[in-house]
């Protein structure tokens, strides 16, 4: 009996050991392998993300002017003792009015671009580089040639069940983007005076740190569920339960995956917003070029991400079935 006991724990053992679950800097490790050995994989995904990044040079141009005209409207506007007199609704007034006097059109044609065709060619660059990584990730041969990849067929039904989960992703990912911009614009727009700064600081920023953690943490399922769609072939609301089941136990690697690459994203971003290059378009040029690299390397990212996340489930299943079967044994034969 001690025995068999004993053998069933080396055996475990020895399965965790396989099994042991790959962290961030190991899969931006692979991730960067897959992209830098294959130049045929890593030619073939920056021509076909040239439709998004043509569109993001301008979509970013807009943005950023956006951006900095209700910063400048927010600085101009008077200061008050928000901490010891009534509510400035006098100021919040003329800053509401400003507002959807000179830029509510504005907003509208942002968040329409950014939600019909920005979100159309993510997509379709997606469904490029998720194809082409999980290939050249799960098959040992030689490399594609760009002929092969530019033949290679797509499921239809794999096209629309994916687009079926990006919209749910879409409307999830938009709901807590819209949390954190109350926020911001909470915290800019309404708390002005330093008295009051430090004091709702307080409570913004951690809600905001919060709220950015959730942001990230649901990012890599939502991702996730987008790489079943294209691989498995479930989509929807099961894409996302599966990418949740599969991502159990490595949330925190999740997150700290989408950090990166939202520290990419917003470090490019923020200092081309800060220096004005948005009034020089080559500025904007050079900051789209270093996001769409990014971009590849983040989807590569979630592919090897979900490979991983995916083993260790079914692994781990196989392993609780082989211990379950083991112990049945063991206990029918001391039974009889």
């Amino acid at each position: 009996m001690e025995f068999g006991s004993e053998s069933m724990e080396m055996e475990s053992n020895l399965m965790v050991k396989k099994n042991q679950k790959l962290e961030a800097f190991d899969i931006l490790r692979k991730a960067l392998i897959i992209s830098a050995r294959n130049i045929n994989f890593f030619i073939f995904t920056i021509l076909t993300s040239l439709p998004l990044f043509f569109f993001l040079v301008y979509y970013e141009i807009f943005l950023q002017n956006f951006l900095a005209e209700i910063f400048e409207i927010v600085k101009q506007s008077p200061g008050y003792d928000y901490c010891y007199s009534i509510w400035p609704t006098g100021s919040l007034n003329d800053i509401t009015r400003k507002l959807n006097k000179e830029f509510l059109d504005e907003l509208i044609q942002l968040c329409l671009l950014y939600l019909v065709p920005l979100h159309l060619l993510e997509l379709s660059t997606v469904l490029v580089i998720v194809d082409l990584a999980s290939k050249i990730y799960t098959e040992e041969g030689p490399m594609m040639s760009l002929k092969e990849m530019v033949n290679k067929p797509f499921d239809k039904a794999r096209l629309k069940g994916t687009f079926i989960t990006s919209v749910y992703v879409l409307f999830l990912s938009t709901c807590i983007l819209l949390g954190l911009i109350s926020l911001v614009t909470t915290y800019f727009v309404v708390l002005r005076n330093f008295g009051c700064d430090v004091f709702f600081a307080a409570l913004c920023l951690p809600a905001f740190v919060g709220l950015l953690a959730l942001y990230l943490a649901f990012s890599a399922v939502w991702n996730m569920s987008l790489v079943i769609s294209m691989l498995d072939g479930v989509h929807g609301t099961g894409a996302l339960a599966l990418a949740i089941y599969y991502s159990r136990g490595s949330e925190w690697c999740g997150l700290r995956l989408m950090l990166v690459f939202f520290a990419w994203g917003e470090g490019l971003r923020l200092p081309c917003l800060y220096f004005g290059c948005y009034e020089r378009e080559y500025g904007i040029v050079a900051q789209i070029s270093l996001f769409c690299l990014g971009n590849v390397l983040k989807w590569v990212v979630c592919t090897v991400y979900f490979y991983d996340c995916k083993n260790r489930a079914f692994k781990k299943k196989e392993c609780v079935e082989s211990v379950d079967d083991e112990v049945g044994t063991q206990v029918e034969a001391v039974k009889e």
